[in-house]
């Protein structure tokens, strides 16, 4: 089907003048096409290519092992990124260059060209396109050539294990460090950020305060990870309000409970209170507890209530922890119970 182009060859008159469709260019028969040796050959260069990925990921790996890096040490930062931008290199280039020149040399290169067909296909044009993808394999050699098969294997199982040893060595070993926090038996509760103490006497009925443990403040060395794992929400409500737990009716102190702010979904912290429902909301992603009734998860993606800090209070009237967390804090993933 032809078209018409308009241009301006330098006078005042646009001039029509038609253009044959070009159609698809010719077809270029390849060495490997005509030459089933030439074939061979290029199926041993791309499984070469596959097996360099594979020796490349190992090199990364092995980089990362031998040479740790050692804070101060220059020398064994600089061996480290070295020897594992050398494997990681060849392994992407290994897997790139052997796919482009197995695309090249041995898969099919004719062009096509096809009209549009309705979204939904008839069983029978299914059935066809099924044939076609056996007739690609087929043609592709990838069930044939086996030697290509099994190194492209190789080199996908390969690729991805120094991401696996990078990303798992990434920050600190959490081990159980999110099932204790600086809680302890007699730690007052005191007002974030100002450290000052909190007594059971200055929070009323619908009052919130942001709270942390007496200590924290003061700290030099990993106050933010201290914090971020015992941060606590603290809140007076009328008792006759409270579904209290038998076994667990004293954590709480004449209305006054103290759960964990950091949500049960993905760590954010939950800061919004709404009085008339007693209800916890994470800004996050919208995971909703209920107050009265142990921190329940009502609404949202939340996979388990916020835990509870038993409080009580001590001899000169101010709130005070009776122990740590009983449960781990954070996420549900952290914890094997969900």
């Amino acid at each position: 089907m032809s078209e018409v182009q308009k241009y301006d060859s330098g006078s005042a008159t646009n001039i029509e003048r038609p253009i044959s469709d070009p159609g698809i260019e010719p077809h270029r028969v390849r060495m490997t096409d005509k030459s089933e040796k030439h074939a061979k050959t290029a199926e041993r260069q791309i499984s070469f290519m596959f097996l360099v990925s594979i020796v490349g990921a190992i090199i990364a790996v092995w980089g990362f092992v031998a040479f740790p890096i050692v804070g101060g040490d220059l020398s064994a930062t600089r061996n480290n990124a070295f020897w594992m931008g050398i494997g990681m290199a060849l392994s992407l280039l290994g897997i790139g260059f052997g796919a482009v020149h197995w695309a090249k040399t041995l898969m099919p290169d004719n062009e096509v060209s096809e009209s549009r067909h309705p979204a939904r296909s008839s069983d029978e044009a299914r059935a066809k396109a099924i044939e076609i993808v056996k007739l690609a394999d087929g043609e592709s050699g990838f069930t044939r050539r086996k030697l290509i098969r099994r190194t492209l294997y190789g080199a996908l199982a390969f690729f991805p294990i120094p991401a696996v040893v990078i990303f798992g060595d990434l920050g600190p070993q959490v081990g159980d460090t999110l099932k204790h926090t600086m809680w302890r038996a007699g730690t007052r509760l005191t007002k974030d950020p100002t450290g000052i103490p909190i007594k059971a006497s200055e929070v009323t009925i619908g009052s919130v305060f942001h709270v942390i443990p007496e200590g924290l403040k003061d700290l030099e060395e990993h106050k933010l990870e201290e914090k971020a794992k015992a941060a606590v929400l603290l809140v007076r409500v009328n008792p006759g309000d409270l579904k209290e737990d038998p076994e667990k009716a004293n954590w709480s102190y004449d209305g006054i409970v103290a759960y964990s702010k950091i949500c049960t979904h993905v760590g954010c912290p939950v800061a919004l209170y709404e009085q008339h429902t007693h209800h916890l909301l994470c800004p996050c992603h919208q995971s909703t507890f209920d107050l009265a009734d142990h921190c329940k998860v009502v609404f949202g993606p939340a996979a388990r209530p916020l835990p509870q800090l038993p409080i009580a209070v001590d001899d000169e009237g101010y709130l005070v922890a009776q122990s740590d967390f009983l449960e781990p804090i954070g996420p549900s993933f952290w914890d094997i119970r969900k």
